[in-house]
């Protein structure tokens, strides 16, 4: 009996012990690949319209929420400006950005990186006839390290496209 007694006290010591070690952190939940994908807009940047050297804003890019967004806070020289947040759904697989601007309304963007390119696209404001815009945002990571935003625009939903913007985000110079 003696035995017996001594041996359930070793196995509840022994389950004592095991249950008071910590269990192994979990990686961050925004931690993977996947989450990284738009990070090479993450800076702070001097923008100029693609081929020009004139300054129209500046732009800071971070990752905010433990890594699982990126929040844009967009300053144009001429005044105005607005915030985008980006984030992956991670069951979707899409990025997903909403962008509000110093005019009312929001506006969302979906899409994704394709061939190294971030993708987004949304419908944003009204063309002169009063249609509904599609635009289309690519980003593109440029030889020198600066990022490209090429806009483009739709009024037939997406059968053709126009340039609506094309800008070049350049590290902020201090």
């Amino acid at each position: 009996m003696a035995l017996v007694t001594t041996a359930l006290a070793t196995l509840l010591l022994i389950q004592d012990a095991q249950e008071a070690q910590p269990a192994p952190t979990p990686p961050p939940p925004c931690s993977g690949e996947e989450f990284r994908a738009f990070d090479f807009w993450v800076g702070e940047w001097d923008v100029s319209p693609n081929g020009s050297d004139q300054q129209v804003a500046t732009s800071k890019i971070e990752s905010v929420s433990n890594g699982c967004a990126i929040r844009e806070t967009w300053m144009p020289l001429n005044g105005g400006g607005g915030t985008s947040t980006t984030a992956l759904d991670p069951r979707s697989g899409v990025w997903h950005q909403q962008w509000i601007g110093a005019q009312p309304g929001e506006v969302h963007f979906h899409g994704g990186l394709v061939d190294g390119a971030m993708i987004l696209t949304g419908y944003w404001g009204r063309n002169q006839a009063g249609q509904p815009n599609l635009v289309r945002m690519t980003y593109t990571v440029q030889e020198d390290g600066a990022v490209r935003q090429h806009g483009q625009a739709s009024t037939d939903h997406g059968l053709t496209w126009s340039d609506s913007f094309d800008l070049i985000y350049r590290p902020r110079e201090e």
